[in-house]
C-alpha cells in the first residue's frame, strides 16, 4: 500500500495539519512543528497536542505515515562550535515535538560544512550530534534527506549518507528520505527502467533499502547533476513521470510516507490522484495532462 500525501500547512496549530491532509485526499502528509525560520518556538501544550492526536485518527492517517520535518536554521555540521551547540539544541527540541505529538520520524537535511571544514570533518561532526540526539530524546527515528549538493551543503551523494549512519550508533533509530529532484540534480537518473534500475541498486548496495523511511516527491527544473535544488510539478520538469511510475509500482516504497513538495499547491489534489492511478496502471509517455486523460 502506497501512503502519498504532501508536505502541509499547519498555520494556525499543527492540529490543522491533518485536516489539511484530508482536504487533497492525501493518506500521508509532512508538516513543520514549528515555524520554519525561528530559533525559538513555544512550546506544545496539551490541548494543541490532544488536538493533533484527535484529527490525526478522525482523518484516518496512521503516525508512521507523517514525516514532521525540522527547521531549515538547523545545521548540525557548522564547523563553529556555538553555533552547532545552537542547531544541536534546537534539534533535540524538534525531536521530543514529534514524541509529544505521537510521531516516531523527524526528517533533516545532514548539514553545510560552509567551506571551513572537509566533508568527512562535517559528517563526523553530524554524526556526532545525532548520537548526542539520540541519547536525550526517545521513539522517534532521525530521518536524513538527501540533498541536490547545492553550495556547501552534504547528503549528496550515497556514500555521505552511508557514512553517517555508520556513525551512529543506535542503528535502530535512523534512516533516509529520498527527494526525487535532489537525487536526480545530484546526478542519480532514474527517467528509464535501466536508470532507474542502476540507481536503485546503487542505494540499496552503498545505503540501504532497510533504512528508507520516506520520500519527496517533485519534478526538476534543472538538469540531471546540476546540483541545483528547484522543484517543479510531476511531469512539467527534467525528470518527467515515467521516474514516478517506477515508485508507484516498486513494493520497495510501500508503506512509508511519499510526500509532494512540488510548487503549485493548487496541483495537489490532482497529483495525488495522478501517482495513485499509476499503480499498475500503463507507464506514462508524454505530458502530465495527457497521460492523465489518458487513465481516466
Amino acid at each position: 500500500m502506497k501512503a502519498i500525501g504532501a508536505h502541509v500547512s499547519a498555520s494556525g496549530g499543527v492540529f490543522n495539519a491533518p485536516l489539511n491532509a484530508e482536504a487533497i485526499g492525501a493518506n500521508a502528509f509532512a508538516l513543520f512543528t514549528k515555524n520554519q525560520r525561528q530559533w525559538n518556538a513555544k512550546p506544545l501544550d496539551a490541548t494543541t497536542i490532544e488536538a493533533f492526536k484527535a484529527n490525526l485518527a478522525r482523518v484516518g492517517i496512521l503516525p508512521k505515515h507523517v514525516l514532521a520535518h525540522d527547521s531549515y536554521l538547523i545545521n548540525l555540521g557548522h564547523p563553529e562550535k556555538e553555533a552547532r551547540q545552537k542547531s544541536l539544541e534546537a534539534f533535540i527540541d524538534e525531536v521530543k515535538r514529534c514524541d509529544q505529538l505521537g510521531l516516531d520520524k523527524l526528517n533533516f537535511h545532514p548539514g553545510s560544512h560552509l567551506n571551513q571544514l572537509t566533508e568527512e570533518a562535517c559528517l563526523d561532526s553530524i554524526a556526532e550530534s545525532l548520537n548526542r540526539t539520540l541519547e536525550l530524546t526517545q521513539n522517534v527515528t532521525l530521518v536524513i534527506e538527501n540533498t541536490a549538493g547545492q553550495g556547501t551543503n552534504l547528503g549528496y551523494k550515497w556514500e555521505h549518507l552511508a557514512h553517517l549512519i555508520e556513525k551512529v550508533e543506535d542503528k535502530g533509530r535512523i534512516g533516509v528520505c529520498l527527494d526525487t529532484c535532489h537525487l536526480f540534480t545530484a546526478g542519480y537518473d532514474i527517467r528509464t527502467s535501466e536508470a532507474y534500475a542502476k540507481t536503485t541498486k546503487e542505494f540499496d548496495s552503498i545505503v540501504g533499502f532497510c533504512y528508507l523511511k520516506g520520500m519527496h516527491f517533485n519534478d526538476a527544473k534543472p538538469p540531471l547533476g546540476s546540483r541545483v535544488d528547484r522543484h517543479h510539478s510531476l511531469g512539467k520538469g527534467t525528470i518527467g513521470l515515467e521516474a514516478f511510475w517506477y515508485i508507484m509500482n516498486d513494493p520497495r516504497m510501500d508503506d512509508i510516507p511519499l510526500v509532494l513538495e512540488t510548487i503549485d499547491t493548487a496541483l495537489w489534489a490532482q497529483e495525488i490522484a495522478l501517482l495513485r492511478a499509476m499503480q499498475g496502471a500503463e507507464k506514462p509517455t508524454g505530458s502530465q495532462d495527457g497521460y492523465v486523460n489518458k487513465i481516466r
